[in-house]
């Protein structure tokens, strides 16, 4: 297993690149892989059953040990960037199908991608875990009633389907996670380390998917959206980072805070978008571009900041120092 261990940390560490090659080969040669869009929402699945299969009590626990960090970090997802998002589509004045699509991945909860990033910028990784696990548990609530909220002005919303959806491709998943690795815990102990490699492929393949059906509107619109992306992503960052800060959370905390809050569960939103806005591809384009951009972003903030010891652990150093 050592060996497949490695295998999938070289796939994660290069996930970035993958997204970039096959987002290439998705404009290049559409048909190759724009019939996998009817099986997003069984991919998206997949990975968040793998989610399910991950969690432990450790993680719950850690909203108890640190509920103020949780709260903030759960509270800055769920309104920092449906916020930006907003503020973003009327202050660039985008077209209505283009916001609907940037207002939806606002929506979404945090992706298990930045427990990684937070990991690598030396920031508290079981804080990011729990937030993690906390607004996904919340995202059938709170991202359709938010992105009705936000949405509607554009286009009729069905919450209440949105929501069912919801449940179907996260919750349910994730429970069913859960259950297995309770039941079968020795074994799911032992192959879990294969659940990463199985979520970066459905990921790039979901990308593809979306490119390779949205390859018009892209070639079109893709550079402003782009744009928009890389602007809502580090402002998200950015306001996840000093809304901490304000509260006077830990430097490690501030780190996993603001990577939970700018990177964001973008296949949920390309799932949603294709699931409820068939008439309207490029409403899915928004959230497949923000999955390709915050696996480049959040490596490159990681690295910035595993340059840069956090001040509590310099303490914590010298406390132990004879």
């Amino acid at each position: 297993m050592s060996a497949l261990f490695r295998f999938t940390q070289f796939f994660q560490k290069t996930f970035a690149l993958w997204v970039i090659v096959f987002a290439v080969l998705a404009i290049a040669s559409p048909a190759t892989f724009v019939w996998l869009k009817a099986y997003i929402p069984w991919m998206l699945g997949i990975i968040m059953f793998g989610m399910g299969m991950t969690m432990t009590l450790a993680d719950f626990k850690s909203v108890l040990q640190s509920p103020k960090a949780v709260l903030i970090g759960v509270f800055a997802q769920f309104v920092v960037m449906p916020g930006l998002a907003f503020l973003l589509c009327h202050l660039f004045q985008l077209p209505a199908e283009i916001a609907i699509g940037v207002i939806l991945v606002g929506c979404c909860p945090g992706g298990t991608a930045s427990n990684v990033i937070t990991y690598m910028a030396k920031g508290n990784t079981a804080l990011s875990v729990a937030c993690t696990s906390v607004s996904t548990l919340l995202a059938p609530i709170l991202t359709p009633a938010i992105f009705y909220l936000l949405a509607s002005q554009w286009l009729e919303i069905n919450a209440l389907s949105m929501l069912v959806s919801i449940l179907q491709i996260v919750l349910f998943p994730i429970l069913l996670g859960l259950i297995v690795r309770a039941i079968f815990k020795a074994k799911v102990n032992a192959s879990i380390q294969v659940m990463p490699l199985i979520s970066v492929v459905a990921i790039v393949t979901i990308v593809a998917a979306i490119i390779a059906g949205s390859k018009a509107q892209i070639l079109e619109s893709g550079l402003m959206i782009l744009g928009i992306v890389a602007l809502h992503n580090g402002m998200g960052y950015l306001l996840g980072y000093w809304a901490s800060r304000i509260f006077k959370l830990q430097e490690i905390d501030c780190r996993a805070v603001s990577i939970e809050v700018g990177m964001q569960n973008s296949g949920l939103g390309v799932a949603l978008a294709a699931a409820h806005f068939t008439a309207s591809p490029i409403t899915a384009v928004p959230s497949a571009i923000f999955s390709l951009w915050h696996n480049i972003s959040g490596p490159a903030l990681a690295t910035y900041w595993a340059a840069k010891q956090p001040p509590e652990t310099d303490q914590a150093n010298k406390s132990q120092q004879p």
